[in-house]
């Protein structure tokens, strides 16, 4: 199993990186190249720059029984559909049962922006410690419930 992670402004890599070192996981992060990463721990890859670039990148790398972490519900999508896990930065798991929904949700939202004259809509909310220590909880849980379903497959 390997983590992958959309690093572009993911708010969540020092958490990756602790938790997978932890429990000896490797994790990969992709940034394009308008992002500088760095990390003792995990191994990067940067993309050319260009509109999905890392995305595309992430899917094509990731297989099955890997965890993907990214707030990009079309990611999410592509990864459900190779049987690789899904989490958000929130701690919200990606699920087949919830990718439809949420990816519907976002639709309705776009055509919203699109539909007003003056788009001055706000940013998410500064992101607290207790969003940080949700996240830990729920991702931990996710590598515990991964490796799990790994160990029944061999």
């Amino acid at each position: 199993m390997t983590i992958y992670v959309d690093a572009d402004a993911c708010p969540v890599v020092r958490i990756v990186e602790k938790t997978a070192k932890e429990n000896k996981t490797a994790v990969c992060l992709l940034c394009d190249t308008n992002h500088v990463l760095q990390s003792d721990y995990s191994e990067i890859k940067i993309i050319g720059a260009g509109a999905d670039a890392v995305d595309f990148a992430l899917i094509n790398l990731c297989k099955a029984g890997d965890i993907v972490v990214t707030q990009d519900y079309g990611v999410a999508a592509m990864a459900l559909s190779k049987g690789a896990y899904g989490i958000h930065q929130s701690g919200k798991w990606y699920t087949n049962d919830n990718i439809d929904q949420l990816l519907m949700e976002r639709h309705i939202a776009k055509e919203a922006r699109r539909a007003k004259a003056k788009n001055h809509l706000s940013g998410p909310s500064k992101r607290t410690k207790e969003d940080d220590r949700h996240f830990e909880e729920s991702f931990r849980k996710l590598i515990t419930y991964a490796s799990e379903r790994s160990d029944l497959k061999k």
